[in-house]
């Protein structure tokens, strides 16, 4: 998998422009209801780039966005392709720090959110297959916690079972 292939999945799960009130996301101080409602689109937040124009951002200049502040900083290419997806998709729902702490809990090391030998090491030393399911429950169980869980869990989890059929496939 490449990072073209893995934009495309997930954009299957990042949609058009939203302005959900509800969505803190969706605000430039990362509040409900506190500075300005951008919305999101293609998964980029107003919460994130506060000073972007969101509903002006198109699809290529998302890609953009994507490889830089999130392929690249979770050093995908460094990962089993499926491995690869779960993470990334992981980091842009749920920020890159906990992505990496959670693939490296996920993995047996410690979770200090730093990329290093000794993770890139169990890395490549674990099945894919083991690290997307081990990866996966570390997610639900992150996002379980959440306050938001009882708004958003449902689709959370779909995401997430979604993303398992991809796992299946990958591995």
């Amino acid at each position: 998998m490449n990072f073209d292939e893995a934009f495309d999945r997930l954009l299957g799960h990042e949609g058009e422009l939203s302005l959900d009130r509800n969505d803190r996301g969706n605000w430039t101080s990362g509040q409900v209801g506190v500075g300005e409602l951008k919305g999101s689109k293609y998964g980029v937040s107003a919460m994130s780039y506060p000073d972007l124009d969101i509903a002006n951002l198109t699809k290529d200049e998302a890609k953009l966005i994507y490889r830089r502040d999130f392929w690249d900083r979770i050093n995908a290419d460094e990962l089993h392709d499926g491995v690869a997806f779960q993470t990334f998709d992981f980091a842009v729902n749920s920020g890159i720090e906990t992505a990496v702490r959670k693939l490296q809990a996920a993995l047996g090391v410690a979770d200090d959110g730093y990329w290093g030998p000794v993770t890139a090491a169990a890395a490549k030393a674990m099945s894919e297959s083991d690290q997307i399911l081990r990866l996966n429950a570390q997610r639900l169980r992150f996002m379980r916690r959440l306050s938001t869980w009882q708004g958003n869990g449902k689709g959370w989890a779909l995401r997430i079972a979604n993303n398992l059929d991809y796992g299946a496939v990958d591995s």
